[in-house]
């Protein structure tokens, strides 16, 4: 696939979250996905509000995530390196992230033997934790070299707390060789602060053989509606006992994902709350409730549990961004029961699609790094230099890359035997080019947070149209 192509589906994919990101360093001291998150976690907007006191705060996923797109067990290990030849990094998703930064290492060490990487895992609610206590003290030497930053939180933290980063505008990182919006969510005032990253393209994930005996193929799951997914769920746990899907309980990933795929947001075009009379809203969260009703959908406490449901066979499916790939590719015994396709579409909602984001993260250096230039030329190096790099890394983790030569690889189109043989990462690349924009507004994690609530409020009882006028009215207060 030629690499003007992949850079007009991923800028097209991450569009939605830039809307407010492009020009975000300018709205009187708050920011514009991405991720996460979404950028990625990875949803996949990085719209936040600016204060220090609400930082901590971004600790949702959209890469990846929830903590969108991953977990992992907190370190109690911090600070940086002590300089020479070594750098500490934190991140978090031993299957993703850990594993990237891992080959990178290696690949930079082929190069610089005497270099040494120190990966720390770190679930990114630790990450913004972290930043935010060290911020409010004044003091970044518990930092490391170098940490994983969803996009959602990005331009809201380096504003926040600029004296924590260090610019890589002149670090010989070319920048114009990822997708321009991606890009964007890293930059403050013209400044670049972070090397992107991961990809937050939603995928449908369906284990084949479940659904066969279901009666079912991955073509009957593809292009349809909520409604239809719902018919078709019921009739896969009658027959086989699994549910299709699973999610965190009191997180928002799905309910976010399903505004997204109509280009709804919680915002108008002026960033201010729009959650009452929003019907894409009530309709989503009617959606929601449906499929746990009809047990299609089943709640966990965290993600591991998530993570858990789909390793051990628990359901049959999920939905997620690209990214959580990796965690089903863990299940090695799985190879080849698994297949991808589109999610299901919001039936009776304008602009509705089969495509969204969630998550999205990128990579940067906090001041606290004794050797900053060597910081540099390592990312320089691999995530930003790197194409076998990319091709490494990409079968094992599914790490979709942003850094567009990578998409001149044939890899990207070979069959993934983990999937049947599809060429899933060429149809994931498809399926973000297709991806509607939406306008997150500027406090996207505290009314995403707000939507939560409402949300676990409402399957205990409450009233939709209730929940949503009290959301947007907590969502109002903080804004003042």
């Amino acid at each position: 696939m030629k690499k003007k192509i992949l850079a007009a589906l991923l800028c097209v994919a991450m569009s939605a979250t830039m809307l407010t990101g492009c020009g975000g360093g300018n709205n009187s001291g708050s920011s514009s996905d991405a991720g996460n998150d979404a950028t990625a976690g990875n949803d996949a907007t990085a719209g936040d509000d600016a204060n220090t006191g609400d930082a901590a705060d971004d600790g949702a996923a959209d890469d990846g995530n929830a903590a969108a797109d991953d977990g992992g067990a907190a370190s109690d290990e911090g600070g940086s390196s002590e300089g020479g030849n070594s750098l500490t990094v934190w991140c978090w998703d031993p299957a993703f992230n850990i594993y990237a930064m891992e080959e990178a290492g290696k690949v930079y060490q082929a190069d610089h033997p005497d270099f040494n990487l120190d990966v720390i895992e770190t679930p990114w609610d630790d990450i913004q934790t972290k930043l935010t206590t060290a911020a409010t003290s004044g003091s970044y030497d518990t930092l490391p070299d170098i940490f994983l930053m969803q996009d959602n939180a990005f331009q809201k933290n380096v504003i926040s707390y600029p004296d924590a980063f260090v610019d890589l505008s002149d670090s010989g990182i070319d920048f114009s060789q990822f997708a321009e919006a991606k890009t964007a969510y890293s930059v403050v005032d013209g400044k670049n602060y972070g090397v992107p990253f991961d990809n937050g393209a939603v995928v449908a994930a369906y284990r084949t053989d479940v659904l066969k005996e279901a009666g079912f193929s991955i073509d009957d799951f593809t292009d349809i509606t909520w409604d239809e997914y719902i018919e078709k769920g019921k009739t896969v746990l009658e027959k086989t006992g699994k549910p299709l899907l699973s999610c965190q309980a009191g997180e928002s990933d799905v309910i976010m994902m399903m505004m997204q795929s109509c280009g709804a947001s919680l915002f108008d075009d002026a960033g201010n709350p729009a959650m009452v009379d929003n019907a894409a809203l009530k309709t989503v969260m009617e959606t929601y409730k449906a499929l746990v009703e009809a047990g299609v959908l089943i709640e966990v406490n965290d993600w591991d549990q998530y993570v858990a449901t789909l390793t051990n066979e628990t359901v049959a499916g999920t939905i997620n961004g690209c990214w959580i790939m990796a965690s089903i590719q863990s299940a090695e015994d799985q190879s080849g029961k698994w297949g991808i396709t589109n999610m299901p579409s919001l039936a009776g909602v304008d602009n509705a699609t089969n495509y969204s984001n969630n998550g999205g993260s990128s990579w940067c250096i906090t001041s606290n790094c004794k050797n900053p230039e060597l910081a540099k030329d390592f990312l320089a190096s691999t995530f930003a230099g790197s194409v076998p790099f990319y091709e490494t890394i990409l079968p094992a983790s599914a790490a979709i890359a942003t850094y567009l030569p990578a998409g001149d690889s044939d890899v990207y189109n070979e069959p993934a035997d983990f999937y049947g043989g599809d060429a899933v990462f060429a149809k994931i690349v498809d399926f973000a080019g297709k991806t509607p924009s939406n306008n997150t507004g500027v406090y996207y994690y505290e009314a995403r947070n707000m939507i939560a609530t409402a949300m676990q409020n409402v399957m205990g009882g409450a009233s939709i149209d209730d929940e949503i006028k009290a959301a947007q009215e907590q969502v109002e207060f903080q804004m003042q």
